[in-house]
């Protein structure tokens, strides 16, 4: 009867801690990134009454031994670290992940994990936890946009509003086809704009015109362009001054790009060069005549951030006034071998513990590692109706442990009656 009573109060305790973690699952139903667990029990000791025997040839069979359970013991608390719904949330600085992963967050010294993706920027424009203050870690970009990641990481700033500088024009690309059957000089001009070392848009004409020789009338020479340059109105020399084609219509190796100098003024650098890139002109005879425009360059007015994106690799691009996009930095993710071992400490955050494994920290969509959703959060994976089903069982089992308690106290009731 004693053992009875003490299996009761074993089953008991261990069905108030399976209700404890159903209700802890229930009340973050609606937290973000929360990820629900599960109790699981298992026998905890067995008194032997009587040993088993083997067979004894041509004697008796053998017998089974005679054991008594002394009641049940919560085995494990698991964490399910399965994906939950993405709710679109529209703000840029909401973050979710979409497969296996965790953010990884600092406090200056010590490195934590969360699947909460609700980020603010905080008064530095560091990319924070709301309710912790610990900082979103990444890889940062250099001045020039470019981003190592071989280096360690480090807190992501967002700095909004911060300026950009000028940038000078050094390289002018063109693209299209100046007419092989042009009649007579076929000249053809190009616009373009181009900036100082200040910002200043400085207009640029450049001008095709087929190559002839100086006895009148003209005699055009095949496969060969003259160039001129014209800047805010004033002719400039190119180096070299003419390109040329061969017989199926590409362009020369002498001829792919041309050089000229010019002084801006008005304060900005002088002496500035740039290199014209002719490699994907092309000579044909075509219906439409020539067709020449400037594909890109290089050079830009100054700008402030005013917007950014997050790609789903965590890359951080930002947008200027000026039309520029410039990386800022890159969001890394960290996996575990075993993400179910980690350690709650609180306000979504794990910590590694020794049965997880070390992070394996990286970019997103890479070894494994899930993609960055921007503008969503990723829901609790609690499934509501799984939850009040175990209630239910929960409940059960404890008023079934409670009745094996009360049962053996009525029996040694019984037991201390016997003597009146």
């Amino acid at each position: 009867m004693m053992r009875a009573m003490f299996s009761g109060v074993s089953g008991s305790k261990a069905h108030q801690v399976r209700m404890d973690v159903i209700g802890n699952n229930i009340a973050n139903i609606n937290t973000i990134g929360f990820k629900a667990s599960r109790v699981t029990f298992h026998e905890v000791l067995c008194q032997t009454i009587k040993n088993g025997a083997a067979p004894v040839p041509g004697g008796r069979g053998g017998v089974n031994p005679m054991q008594v359970g002394l009641g049940t013991g919560v085995r494990s608390i698991d964490t399910f670290q399965t994906q939950g719904n993405l709710e679109p949330t529209d703000l840029p600085t909401d973050l979710a992940i979409e497969g296996a992963g965790f953010f990884v967050v600092s406090d200056g010294e010590k490195q934590y994990f969360t699947r909460d993706g609700a980020f603010k920027l905080d008064a530095a424009s560091t990319l924070v936890n709301p309710s912790t203050g610990y900082r979103v870690q990444g890889w940062v970009a250099d001045a020039a946009g470019r981003i190592d990641t071989t280096r360690p990481i480090q807190d992501i700033r967002i700095p909004l509003g911060e300026k950009m500088l000028a940038k000078a024009t050094a390289n002018v690309k063109l693209r299209g086809n100046l007419d092989a059957g042009a009649v007579g000089n076929g000249a053809v001009s190009v616009p373009a704009e181009v900036f100082d070392s200040l910002g200043n848009a400085h207009d640029v004409k450049i001008t095709f015109t087929k190559t002839s020789n100086s006895t009148p009338p003209p005699d055009y020479i095949a496969n060969s362009w003259d160039l001129a340059i014209e800047i805010d109105g004033s002719a400039v020399i190119p180096t070299p001054s003419s390109l040329t084609f061969d017989t199926n219509g590409q362009i020369t190796p002498g001829s792919i790009t041309a050089t000229f100098t010019f002084d801006p003024g008005g304060g900005a650098a002088p002496g500035q060069k740039i290199t014209l890139d002719f490699s994907t002109l092309t000579q044909y005879n075509t219906s439409s005549g020539s067709v020449v425009s400037m594909a890109s360059q290089d050079g830009f007015p100054p700008g402030s951030l005013e917007d950014f994106s997050i790609a789903d690799n965590g890359l951080i691009t930002g947008i200027y006034t000026n039309g520029q996009h410039q990386p800022l930095g890159q969001i890394v993710l960290a996996n575990f071998a075993n993400p179910a071992g980690l350690e709650r400490i609180g306000s979504n955050m794990y910590r590694s513990s020794d049965n997880s494994g070390a992070p394996l920290i990286g970019m997103a969509t890479t070894e494994a590692r899930g993609k960055i959703v921007e503008g969503s959060l990723e829901m609790s994976n609690v499934d509501l109706a799984r939850e009040f089903t175990d209630m239910i069982i929960t409940q059960r089992g404890f008023q079934a442990n409670s009745r094996i308690i009360t049962t053996a106290d009525e029996m040694l009731q019984d037991l201390l009656t016997l003597k009146r």
